[in-house]
């Protein structure tokens, strides 16, 4: 299969983002069973033709749009952890302000949970390459930058962890699932105050297990 960055380069910078964007409307709206290349096609104004000039199948374009969207979150998500936990003075009050950050619906990457939500309901119809290259590309980055900073601090004597990789894990599960699950990742956004509580206790949770009597 030709990879999504090969079909990325081919064809009309303009047509290709009006497909990139109609084709992330449509599976985020229809899910990717239901959502069909002339539906796509029509929303983007450009033949079928044409989007098969750029994209093999359907399997290829959703490929392509959810690495672009998931990429562009993931190195959001690295940007807030560089920014809360590089040195914080308050390690307690820094996490419960990553964790809000994380866990509320991203302003500018509604379209990116939409397809979320489309893997989580459509798992056992969608391509496994699909569903790998979220993990790797997406919540596994999002750990993986995560257990970098937990493994300084542990270091420093701010955290205790002989495993930062499931210290991370473990932080993204107290602190933000709950969230993700009561919101639909995002669809139904929490009240503020509900959110504030999960992640206080997420985090209550995290230090209890991993603090240095912070």
């Amino acid at each position: 299969m030709t990879s999504p960055a090969t079909a990325a380069r081919t064809g009309r910078p303009a047509k290709r983002t009006a497909i990139d964007c109609a084709a992330r409307a449509v599976f985020g709206r229809e899910g990717y069973t239901r959502a069909s290349v002339d539906t796509i096609a029509a929303e983007a104004g450009v033949s079928k033709r044409t989007i098969y000039n750029h994209y093999q199948d359907k399997e290829q374009l959703l490929l392509s749009v959810l690495q672009e969207s998931t990429h562009a979150v993931a190195a959001h998500q690295e940007e807030l952890i560089d920014q809360h936990l590089t040195g914080p003075a308050d390690l307690r009050t820094e996490l419960m302000v990553l964790g809000r950050a994380l866990a509320a619906p991203q302003s500018g990457f509604e379209g990116h949970f939409a397809l979320v939500r489309v893997i989580f309901a459509e798992a056992p119809r969608l391509p496994s390459e699909v569903i790998e290259s979220w993990r790797t590309e997406g919540p596994r980055r999002t750990q993986a930058r995560l257990a970098q900073h937990f493994t300084t601090l542990t270091a420093a004597g701010r955290l205790h962890t002989d495993d930062p990789q499931d210290a991370a894990a473990h932080f993204t599960q107290l602190v933000m699932s709950e969230a993700y699950e009561r919101s639909f990742h995002g669809a139904l956004p929490l009240p503020q105050g509900e959110l504030d509580a999960l992640v206080a206790s997420g985090v209550a949770a995290f230090l209890r297990l991993y603090g240095s009597g912070i």
